[in-house]
């Protein structure tokens, strides 16, 4: 399916949609009911997210409403559990500062690290540390460099780096997903 002027709906089945956006983005949705009223569900973009499993996270949003929980709400609150649980990339860089901090980095380090943090919170920041793969980090990095700041993508690719390696250090990560650039 390619994208057109308007947004185009895609039917599965079962209230599964592709929504293809007039700027060639394709995202999973869910449409139901709950209470009365029409509700939709983003379940997440394609291809990152292929149809199987669109499909089943489709099935656990049905199986939510069928226990009377309303899928939108679940979701909401499973992602602020996840954030209240310490695990996302924000605050392990955070806490990952303020380990440098105690250790007497200077300011000036200090504030240069947290201006190139700066660059990757709105799109890693809320994400479990855990979540987060290479074409992630890499959007982030090309972001930047689209403005010309290369030397800038850089730093904030070691930045990065060296978060995942505390997060790594303190069993909350696996792997390093900037090791792809080294």
């Amino acid at each position: 399916a390619r994208p057109g002027q308007r947004l185009k709906k895609l039917s599965d089945g079962g209230g599964l949609q592709l929504w293809i956006q007039p700027t060639g983005s394709r995202q999973w949705r869910l449409a139901y009911r709950f209470g009365g009223k029409q509700r939709l569900l983003a379940l997440g973009p394609y291809p990152l997210l292929p149809l199987a499993d669109a499909r089943q996270r489709r099935d656990e949003a049905k199986r939510l409403l069928s226990d009377g929980i309303d899928p939108s709400d679940a979701k909401r609150e499973a992602k602020r559990a996840q954030a209240e649980a310490g695990d996302t990339f924000r605050s392990i860089a955070e806490e990952y500062v303020s380990k440098l901090t105690k250790e007497g980095r200077a300011q000036a380090t200090l504030t240069k690290l947290e201006w190139l943090l700066s660059f990757a919170y709105p799109k890693l920041g809320s994400r479990s540390i855990r979540s987060i793969a290479v074409p992630e980090v890499l959007e982030v990095l090309q972001k930047v460099e689209a403005r010309g700041r290369y030397e800038t993508a850089r730093r904030l690719r070691s930045t990065i780096g060296s978060v995942f390696r505390y997060a790594m250090a303190t069993a909350r990560a696996e792997a390093d997903p900037t090791i792809a650039w080294r």
